[in-house]
């Protein structure tokens, strides 16, 4: 590989990288009010390790809006706000620089990657997935328990700041409770699988509609938009499960030894279907929908115009 090209290909990769971070973080300031009432909407009840926990407060977007406004006002809408803000920052940079990366890869090194596009695209954007969420475990882990609180958690489960959760769950828990979840969210990795390939095939379609003209922001949006919902659609459950496992773990107390307890995945799926049955899986999904939706689109059409700008000013330069 030549010079010139070895430069092109690290400018393109530190362009995703910067267009990717830029497009999470606003996304993540928009949409923090609405990833707060989902995530509390999919948890049924709080359980701080004491057994008078409200079963009946979270059983719809509503009462959940009322809480929030009663017990925290204002703040409680932007509870995790600092590490969704953090979270979202390295999380797309990650993934969009590894999917562009990976399209390029598969492209060149297999020359029957050009007949099957979308194989590029799957392959490429399960790869992405896999490693932006393994990597951004930690501040996800973080984020659901600060979206979670209440001021009605004990004071052991307060956390003042996310520095001061992350110490209280390591010195609590221990250092794999910072991928509590990560088997569920590693499902959720074909999430992307029908994201992407989708947006990508819809980008195609509406180009070809426009025939070959540069694709509008409300095309981007739209394309984005449309394969998001489907997608959540077709893979919220893990989401759900995600939360679930990521709580604060329950504690009970026999003959004077506390003991904790961490439920597994399988425990976690056999709880909701028997208690909660299908319905339970798909606990906040119109919140999600009405969430994801536009933010997806937005930090896609973000993502889009960075890279658009840094193209054209790295051209001139």
């Amino acid at each position: 590989m030549s010079k010139q090209a070895s430069e092109k290909n690290s400018n393109e990769v530190r362009h995703s990288a910067i267009a990717g971070a830029c497009a999470g973080f606003v996304s993540s300031i928009v949409t923090c009010p609405l990833d707060v009432i989902k995530t509390r909407l999919q948890v049924k009840s709080f359980v701080f390790g004491h057994d008078n926990a409200d079963h009946k407060g979270f059983m719809g977007a509503s009462r959940v809006i009322s809480r929030i406004w009663h017990e925290d006002g204002l703040r409680g809408f932007y509870r995790g706000l600092g590490p969704t803000v953090i979270g979202y920052l390295p999380t797309w940079a990650i993934y969009f620089c590894v999917y562009d990366a990976g399209k390029k890869f598969f492209s060149s090194e297999f020359p029957l990657a050009q007949q099957h596009p979308y194989a590029v695209h799957i392959a490429s954007a399960m790869i992405a997935g896999a490693t932006s969420t393994t990597t951004t475990s930690p501040m996800w882990v973080v984020k659901t328990r600060s979206m979670l609180q209440t001021s009605s958690v004990p004071e052991e489960h307060q956390y003042r700041n996310m520095i001061d959760a992350f110490s209280k769950i390591y010195k609590r828990e221990g250092f794999m409770a910072f991928y509590k979840g990560l088997l569920p969210s590693l499902l959720g990795v074909f999430h992307v699988v029908v994201q992407f390939p989708l947006y990508e095939h819809f980008k195609s379609l509406t180009a070809e509609a426009q025939r070959g003209e540069p694709l509008t922001s409300g095309s981007i949006l739209l394309c984005s938009g449309g394969s998001k919902m489907l997608a959540s659609i077709v893979t919220y459950p893990h989401e759900v499960l995600r939360t679930r496992l990521q709580m604060i773990p329950t504690s009970t107390t026999l003959k004077g030894v506390t003991q904790t307890h961490y439920p597994s995945l399988l425990q976690t799926i056999y709880s909701i279907a028997k208690s909660e049955g299908i319905p339970g899986f798909y606990r906040g999904m119109g919140v999600n929908l009405v969430r994801t939706v536009p933010s997806s689109g937005l930090t896609i059409l973000t993502y889009e115009l960075i890279m658009h700008y840094l193209a054209t000013h790295a051209s001139k330069s």
